[in-house]
Formats: C-alpha cells, structure tokens, sequence
C-alpha cells in the first residue's frame, strides 16, 4: 500500500507551464469547450430570465433577470472548475498518461497540482466571461461594478478545483464522478440561492445551504452585477479562500498517493 505522504504542498514557478501546456490545448477545442459551458446558462437565462421574469417581476429588490443571471454566473463558474477537475485531470492522469510523461521532466507531483487548479480556476474565468457578456447584451446587467466579479470568477474556480482533483484522485473510472455531481453540485446548484433567495427555504436548510461555497459566491457576485453594496464581504471571501486551501492540500496529498508508486 502507497504511503501517503501528508506534508505540505511546495509548487515551484514551474507550475505554470501547466497552465500554459491545458490553455494551448484548450485553444484547439475551443468550439465544443464553449458550446458546454456556455450553451446551458444561456439558455436557462433566456429562457427562466424572460419566461418567468415576466410573472416574478423582483427578487429582493432585484429584477428576477437580474437575479438570475447573476446566480448562473456563479454556478457557471464552479461547473467549469468542477468539470475540468475531475474529467480533465482523470484524463491526463490515465487515458492520455500526460502525468507520467511531465514526471519524466524535472517537474513535480505539486508543480503538475498547482498548475491545474490554476488553470481550472483560469478556464471558469474565460468561460464565465462570455455569459457575462451576453447577460449584459440582454440587459440583465446594468452597472459596471459587474466587472468586480471577474475576480471572483477566478476565486471561485480555486475554490472548486480542489475537491474536483481529489474526486480525480480516487476515481476507478468516470463513473465515479456522477456521486459528486448528484450529492453535491447539483444540490448545490438547486438550492444555494441561484434561481429563489435562500431565505424563502426552512430554517435548518438554510443554515446547511450557507456552510456551502456556491451560496458565499453568489453573495459576492449578486452585488456586484446588481450594481448593489457588498454586505460581509470579508466573511464570503474568507469563506471561499478556506475552501480553496483546503482543497488544494488534499488535492496535492491525494494526487501524490495515485501517481507516485
């Protein structure tokens, strides 16, 4: 049985050549990685945005497009990451054996984990980008302020690079994925305040829904697209830094343990 070695990451600079090597391969597949992660929020924008937009009227004070749109930011934000986490980084791992390949060079096991959850984090930013461009096209964003959330994009991927990788790391195949989509990122999406306000769920639900990352980003991002005061800033952002480093460490620790033998 593999050791598991416990200390504590030590990425090098290094590391963004990692990032680098999945941004000049995601150049190549750049159609079909939009179509995904862009198609579907797009979607759900126009069509619950001007469908039920009409009959809700405000959220909160917030027109419902409004609302909505920047919720789908969020969400769309932690799907990328998540996905490219797990499905990507099990790929490289065994499939196309890409891993086995950069360990051959003076790179490391924490250069290669450091570089991916730098470039999950980058990807939900570039593909997060383009819905905030066509929630603005629609009307559904009204105040500059929304390009504070560009940063946050980049937080948010961070924050949900981490456990995806560990998923990756234990994965027998990609199956093994659905558990985490259907336990934890489809309630997630569901219930931490992207489509309704959190207040309106029972009073247990709703202490269970803010321990979840999505609901802190969202409380980020609502604001700034709304054109709206920051309420517990440093709390939301502490939040989603907590998840991001605990996320990473594990990620790191685990990914050791499958690639080392």
């Amino acid at each position: 049985m593999t050791t598991l070695d416990t200390t504590l990451p030590h990425p090098r600079t290094s590391a963004f050549t990692i990032l680098l090597r999945n941004a000049l391969v995601w150049r190549k597949l750049l159609g079909p990685s939009l179509a995904f992660s862009f198609g579907e929020p797009v979607i759900y924008l126009l069509g619950l945005g001007y469908g039920l937009g009409q009959f809700i009227g405000e959220v909160n004070g917030i027109p419902y497009f409004t609302f909505l749109a920047s919720g789908l930011l969020a969400a769309s934000a932690m799907n990328v990451a998540s996905f490219e986490g797990m499905f990507s980084v099990f790929t490289r791992m065994t499939h196309q054996q890409t891993y086995d390949a950069i360990l051959a060079t003076p790179l490391q096991v924490d250069d290669i984990v450091a570089g991916e959850t730098l470039w999950c984090a980058s990807k939900s930013v570039l593909n997060t980008l383009p819905i905030l461009f066509v929630a603005t096209l629609l009307g559904a964003i009204q105040s500059w302020s929304a390009l504070g959330a560009i940063p946050v994009f980049f937080l948010v991927g961070l924050c949900f690079a981490g456990p995806a990788i560990v998923m990756a790391a234990f994965a027998p195949s990609y199956d093994f994925f659905n558990y985490y989509t259907t336990l934890l990122i489809t309630p997630m999406f569901i219930f931490s305040g992207v489509f309704y306000p959190v207040a309106t769920l029972p009073p247990v639900a709703q202490v269970i829904v803010q321990i979840l990352p999505l609901s802190h980003a969202i409380a980020l991002i609502r604001p700034l697209v709304a054109g709206l005061p920051l309420t517990d800033p440093l709390l939301h952002v502490g939040v989603l830094v907590g998840y991001a480093v605990v996320g990473y460490v594990a990620a790191t620790i685990f990914i050791r343990r499958r690639l080392i033998r």
